[in-house]
């Protein structure tokens, strides 16, 4: 076998980088790309979610979820994290909810006939609406 320029140089850093992308090379952006991702991730701050258990438990007992109730419920648990909860009981007028504020997850639904017991526990925070 011959080798042939053996006097080459050879560039490290470019067998290193071989493939990746430029870091050196500054990406054009007007603005409008970190507009985008603050407005996506305040859309997902404020979305709430729901558990399996939750949805199970919305479905078996009959609670139907309309954008107004959803839309309070969002906003009691923007006001449980202003307090500074963790976890929180929420009731309307139809049903219960308990709630990981950090998470902005329904963790479990009641409607008031399940609400007999009336015992809630691991919770910091209740908001009647």
């Amino acid at each position: 076998m011959q080798i042939n320029n053996f006097n080459n140089d050879v560039r490290l850093l470019d067998i290193v980088n071989k493939g990746k992308a430029d870091i050196t090379k500054p990406t054009k952006s007007d603005g409008n790309d970190i507009k985008k991702s603050f407005s996506e991730e305040l859309t997902q701050a404020s979305t709430l979610s729901f558990s399996k258990h939750a949805s199970q438990r919305l479905h078996s007992r009959g609670i139907e979820m309309s954008e107004e109730r959803l839309t309070k419920l969002s906003d009691a648990v923007n006001k449980a994290a202003d307090k500074g909860s963790k976890e929180s009981l929420i009731l309307d007028d139809t049903a219960a909810y308990v709630v990981s504020v950090s998470n902005r997850t329904v963790i479990t639904a009641f409607d008031r006939s399940s609400l007999q017991d009336g015992v809630f526990t691991s919770i910091d925070s209740a908001i009647i609406l």
